[in-house]
């Protein structure tokens, strides 16, 4: 008896050893379970803030091929870097279970973006790709939570189409400048060339919308290649947004039985399992 009360009694010194740290772990998982999911206001208010914060960090991506490559420039990147690793670190400590977390593509696409930033000039080639940070950022609830709680809900799927569409803009646009730029001082071959980041926007434009002026061309078989791919999937972005703006609104509630998404408005039945649905009106 005597033994086992000094085991218990060591095995409970052991437990009040380590619990100051386990619980601030503990902890700080469940705050940032609060912020990043909860819904309350502050949580809300931390969640506008994060999205702020993502869209300037967009925005820096958009325009760093038009900024300067000085001091400044890279210590704005630098900067940004740091912020993606914060983020990415909180992130991974809310989430219930790590490593499905990481093997989301958003999360992988996210790492990847910062390996860009911390080898650049490793990785300078494939820098254009950080403007999938569009796309990640469309795919949390950090966008969407809010909109469909609002009664602007029905505006969900029209924003994803144009969201896809603007994110293909920029990642073919930034492709076609990394590898069509035409080199300083090298002789014009016959038609424009991609002199700068507006003319590989512009050509990017003119050629997702099939317009086709033939004012800016790319050179060789690789150029045709990659004209005729972004002609395609421009087209077919193109169609998405025009069904999900005239085709029927659907309203996104989750099925407490089968978890199907999407039904009409006025579902009372879910169609696929027939569960009785409370979908909340418009105005609540």
């Amino acid at each position: 008896m005597d033994a086992r009360r000094s085991q218990t009694s060591e095995r409970s010194g052991e437990q009040q050893r380590r619990q100051p740290g386990e619980d601030g772990a503990r902890g700080l998982r469940q705050t940032l379970r609060r912020l990043y999911h909860g819904r309350t206001a502050a949580a809300r208010r931390f969640q506008i803030s994060v999205l702020t914060i993502d869209l300037a960090i967009i925005a820096f991506f958009i325009l760093s091929p038009l900024l300067p490559r000085g001091p400044l420039f890279f210590w704005l990147d630098y900067s940004v870097a740091a912020l993606l690793a914060l983020d990415l670190a909180a992130r991974a400590l809310a989430a219930h279970d790590v490593g499905r977390w990481l093997r989301q593509p958003t999360t992988l696409v996210d790492v990847f973006i910062l390996a860009t930033m911390l080898a650049p000039l490793w990785l300078a080639n494939l820098g254009f790709l950080r403007v999938l940070r569009i796309w990640t950022l469309a795919h949390t609830d950090l966008v969407w939570a809010p909109l469909r709680r609002s009664k602007y809900r029905t505006w969900e799927d029209p924003v994803r189409a144009i969201v896809s569409l603007v994110t293909f803009l920029f990642v073919v646009t930034g492709f076609v400048y990394t590898f069509f730029k035409h080199p300083e001082g090298a002789a014009v071959p016959d038609g424009k060339v991609i002199e700068n980041y507006v003319d590989a926007l512009y050509f990017t434009v003119a050629t997702v919308t099939t317009t086709g002026f033939g004012d800016i061309t790319l050179q060789g078989a690789a150029g045709k290649l990659t004209s005729v791919v972004v002609m395609i999937v421009g087209i077919s972005l193109f169609v998405r947004l025009a069904q999900a703006i005239f085709r029927p609104s659907k309203v996104t509630y989750r099925c407490p039985k089968c978890a199907l998404l999407k039904h009409d408005y006025d579902a009372v039945h879910c169609k696929a399992c027939g569960e009785i649905l409370c979908i909340p009106d418009e105005d609540d």
